[in-house]
């Protein structure tokens, strides 16, 4: 059987996970997904793994305790549509299928580093302290932050989390996000909207203490996303739940001029009116205390907005 498996294979975090194993060499992979009728499978061209399965074939395999030896379990795959109304499934599939498989990963000895959330952390009154006692007292604002909740309050509640890796990722942008849709990162979206119409479009603000477009977030590279992933696997003395972030907040200003600048433009910028469905869930303000990250011995350096932004706008969306 494979040495690594990764859920989400062929996502946003999950693809980039495998072409960095395959960048170490690695391509002992068992690649899980839900392929679907969209165009998450074009992540998968050019990667090296050793199979794949569809999620319901692998959930059964998980069941049957059928996977055989494995190192290490990279959980990215789950819904992670903010706008998901189907509490249910997000249920099913964010928390009870995260519960069954790490599980089988203790139950198998195999490294398990799964995909929580910086939606956990809600409105952020109460900040963002990934500490074990600040976990029971944060209030999500959508089912899918809850969903990603859940599942880190059991790990919590049965200890767990010192033998696995939970890590809330905050706003992750970067190369293999094309399929999302809605979900794709701001910089994706600016890119697009600049190719087509010479300007980018921001929400106003509805908060009196932010002027419109200085709400302001937290954005990771996904190539220090995904270095944190190894590095955890790579490092088992260390587990627990830890914020994913580089610890500086930016505005979504700094985000937009980041680039036009890539692209050698200047800044042409709109407001608009945000939905009103969006405006009682809306986070004003994110920021990662990566303190936690940093005292289990994580030392590279995190990317810095206008660097990651001008990587990736140069080296892969203007390029095709």
């Amino acid at each position: 059987m494979s040495k690594y498996i990764v859920t989400g294979g062929a996502g946003f975090i999950g693809s980039n996970i495998v072409a960095a194993l395959n960048a170490r060499g690695e391509d002992d992979i068992l690649v899980v997904d839900i392929l679907g009728k969209d165009e998450k499978w074009k992540n998968l061209v050019g990667l090296k793994f050793a199979d794949y399965m569809e999620g319901d074939a692998f959930r059964l395999a998980v069941q049957q305790d059928a996977l055989g030896k494995v190192s290490a379990v990279f959980h990215m795959g789950a819904c992670s549509a903010t706008t998901e109304k189907d509490a249910s499934y997000l249920v099913d599939n964010n928390y009870r299928l995260t519960r069954e498989l790490c599980e089988w990963s203790l139950h198998n000895d195999a490294r398990f580093v799964y995909a929580s959330s910086g939606a956990t952390y809600g409105d952020g009154a109460q900040g963002y302290s990934d500490d074990d006692e600040v976990t029971p007292t944060l209030e999500p604002l959508n089912m899918y932050g809850y969903s990603k909740h859940m599942f880190d309050l059991w790990a919590l509640r049965n200890g767990v989390l010192n033998e696995v890796v939970g890590l809330k990722f905050f706003n992750v942008y970067g190369s293999r996000e094309d399929h999302k849709g809605d979900m794709r990162s701001v910089v994706h979206k600016a890119f697009g909207q600049i190719q087509e119409e010479g300007v980018v479009k921001l929400f106003k603000s509805y908060n009196a203490d932010y002027k419109d477009g200085e709400q302001v977030r937290d954005f990771v590279y996904v190539k220090d996303a995904v270095d944190v992933c190894l590095w955890f696997a790579d490092n088992r003395r260390a587990s627990g739940l830890f914020n994913v972030g580089t610890g500086t907040s930016r505005t979504w200003l700094d985000l937009a001029r980041a680039v036009f600048a890539a692209l050698k433009r200047e800044p042409q910028i709109e407001f608009i009116e945000m939905p009103i469905s969006l405006r009682g869930k809306y986070q004003y303000h994110t920021e990662a205390d990566i303190s936690k990250l940093r005292g289990v011995g994580y030392n590279a350096p995190m990317t810095t907005l206008e660097d990651g932004v001008r990587d990736y706008v140069q080296s892969w969306l203007s390029a095709g």
